[in-house]
């Protein structure tokens, strides 16, 4: 593990080095006693194995890279990051999937299977629910543009669920960024985690539901949300009429929906950020913090590479189970030895929460 070497600045404006990298992934690691090197002897192939399925997923869905980093985040936030979210009901578990931020929502729960019936296949026992979805991440976002990392991983999978907290807990689409900010604070993540992990909202979709306030009722004044660029308020009313249908999809970026880029910042400086959440990094009055990230990432596509590496590393390392906590899934929508209650929530939509 490296814990020195040379340091020196990435990008024409990089806010973050490659010290700062190597330092934080070396603290992490020792902290959670999670290694890039884990299953190097049990499970050799489990990172390429993760790999070709969602690529072959992504050839008929452009979006479920988008939706799989989304259940790592929704996962690592509930419980830490302990594949809690996969859980389906049963006589023992009521599932976090109907909790308002994940139900008709969280989506890509069959990629998952496909996933973990790979991994049995090749090493049965072996490869956790959790680490399962801290991989997924890492490849949803290469392959879809964005940088590579190698993910710490030895988590193990929790034996329950917490609708509860996944109630309270998980950022929405129209919190305010102070309020974002406190659920992130919670689990040990800061302001900059914030601006770097919203990020991920440079590639999948959102409901006209999940904004439509912003269109024609913004907080109650008859009028648009005056944040908003006036050309793209246009077309989301036009997407999103008032009264119209809320399940129609709008790309969370307009300029390159399906990639994983730094243009989610570009599209806050121009007023095209979709959801409140996203725009109140640039728009929050007194937020130069954010504001200053914002323009810094925008600026230079490898500082927010660079950033958004420690970001989810960090945010995995959210309260892991490790050692001979929890236990290892053979199926990750249930406990072992459990019988599945009747699950029947939606599994067809789509991105619409904080990342």
């Amino acid at each position: 593990m490296m814990t020195s070497g040379p340091c020196f600045r990435l990008g024409t404006n990089a806010v973050f080095s490659f010290c700062a990298v190597v330092l934080v992934w070396g603290s992490l690691v020792a902290k959670a006693q999670l290694n890039d090197t884990f299953y190097d002897s049990t499970c050799p192939n489990a990172t390429s194995i993760v790999r070709q399925v969602i690529s072959n997923a992504l050839s008929s869905d452009p979006r479920i890279g988008a939706s799989l980093i989304r259940l790592h985040f929704h996962d690592c936030f509930v419980n830490g990051c302990d594949g809690s979210l996969l859980l389906d009901n049963s006589s023992t578990i009521v599932t976090e999937k109907d909790a308002i931020p994940n139900v008709n929502s969280t989506r890509g729960f069959d990629v998952v299977d496909n996933i973990k019936a790979a991994l049995e296949s090749a090493c049965p026992g072996i490869v956790s629910c959790a680490d399962l979805l801290a991989i997924a991440a890492e490849a949803s976002v290469n392959l879809d543009g964005g940088p590579s990392w190698k993910a710490l991983l030895g988590r193990r999978d929790g034996t329950t669920a917490n609708v509860t907290l996944a109630n309270s807990a998980l950022p929405g689409p129209n919190e305010l960024l102070s309020s974002i900010e406190a659920k992130f604070v919670a689990v040990g993540l800061n302001t900059t985690d914030v601006v770097v992990l919203s990020g991920a909202h440079t590639f999948g979709r959102a409901k006209c539901s999940t904004f439509v306030t912003r269109l024609y009722n913004f907080n109650g004044t008859g009028s648009a949300d005056p944040t908003l660029n006036t050309t793209y308020l246009q077309t989301l009313q036009q997407l999103c009429p008032n009264g119209g249908n809320g399940s129609v999809l709008a790309n969370l970026d307009p300029t390159t929906p399906d990639l994983f880029d730094f243009n989610y910042y570009s599209n806050l400086q121009l007023g095209n950020g979709l959801l409140l959440s996203d725009q109140e990094l640039f728009s929050t009055t007194g937020r130069n913090d954010t504001a200053a990230l914002v323009n810094s990432f925008a600026a230079d596509q490898n500082t927010f590479f660079n950033a958004f590496i420690v970001s989810i590393i960090k945010m995995g390392n959210i309260s892991p189970l490790t050692g001979t906590s929890g236990e290892i899934r053979s199926n990750c929508r249930q406990v072992n030895g459990a019988s599945l209650g009747s699950y029947s929530s939606s599994d067809d939509d789509v991105l619409v929460s904080s990342i």
